[in-house]
């Protein structure tokens, strides 16, 4: 991993971690988890645009062959992730969101496993078990249900599966086309089906608070334009599983957002489970996986990513 790419992603993870507490404060403001989704995607859509229309840009149209990839990767990487994300934050904190989705890199093990057969050696397996634990305990921690585990949490998980596909199979495409134009066509894709929240969007903007419609904007500029375009350009110039090492801060810094703009907190139990499952991530990527089947992946292009 480069430079470059390390700073790329780390920029990519600042703004990323700040976009819980952000997402919290616009549902809370008056914004309805439809709206938000619309209104961001439409900011960004509309960035994207006006870069594609920079003569010197000289976007490319997907090759025929591609644009099924595209299409499928944006509704599952933007609507998939997205809609279980959001609407998984009506329910749980901004910090316990950022927990869940930071154990993404869990779920890639295991696509890892079934798709591309990597092989985990013992500590792997005992680092995947531990993850789950935490995961477990983020959940037992998450809400007041009889059973202590708030619906939000099935859908966070959701999305942190969808954000693992997204991000594994996206890698091939770099070959093809530039960090720029895939973010662009990703976000141009997901924002269609958001149309379907339309009714209703321009009057919700004129009722809620000032600082409610700036934060809407700031999530649609930065966290869903600059920061996909950063990790586009990450992944780009490095190696996926590398690269996706600075995620892991994603988490500590959802909570520290959180906790300074909304003084919100996770509960102890949901902090322990997290601090579990991020070490369990980092002990399965650095220490879990077998080594020759890591380098015959790598050395395999149509593995790779």
């Amino acid at each position: 991993m480069n430079t470059k790419a390390l700073l790329l992603g780390l920029l990519t993870v600042l703004i990323w971690g700040s976009t819980f507490a952000a997402n919290s404060f616009s549902l809370q403001g008056g914004f309805s988890a439809g709206y938000l989704l619309l209104f961001r995607f439409v900011v960004a859509s509309i960035i994207f645009a006006g870069i594609a229309l920079i003569p010197s840009m000289k976007f490319r149209l997907p090759e025929k062959e591609d644009i099924w990839k595209i299409v499928l990767l944006g509704i599952i990487g933007i609507n998939g992730y997205h809609i279980c994300a959001t609407f998984g934050q009506l329910t749980i904190s901004a910090g316990t969101s950022g927990m869940l989705i930071g154990s993404g890199p869990i779920f890639t093990t295991i696509f890892a496993i079934l798709v591309l057969k990597e092989r985990l050696s013992k500590v792997g397996w005992i680092g995947l078990a531990f993850g789950f634990s935490g995961i477990s305990l983020i959940a037992i921690g998450s809400g007041n249900t009889s059973f202590g585990i708030a619906p939000g949490v099935f859908l966070t998980i959701l999305a942190a599966i969808a954000t693992s596909i997204f991000f594994v199979y996206q890698k091939p495409l770099f070959k093809k086309y530039s960090a720029i134009e895939l973010t662009a066509y990703f976000t141009w894709i997901g924002t269609i089906p958001f149309l379907i929240f339309a009714p209703g969007l321009l009057e919700a903007i004129q009722s809620v608070p000032v600082e409610v419609n700036i934060t809407a904007i700031y999530i649609g500029v930065f966290p869903t334009a600059i920061a996909y375009l950063t990790w586009a350009l990450a992944l780009s110039q490095s190696n996926a599983s590398s690269i996706s090492t600075v995620l892991y801060l994603e988490p500590v810094i959802a909570i520290i957002v959180a906790w300074v703009w909304l003084s919100e907190l996770p509960n102890s139990i949901s902090i322990i489970g997290g601090l579990i499952a991020i070490s369990s991530v980092i002990l399965v990527n650095f220490y879990g996986k077998n080594h020759n089947t890591i380098r015959k992946t790598q050395l395999d292009p149509n593995k790779s990513g």
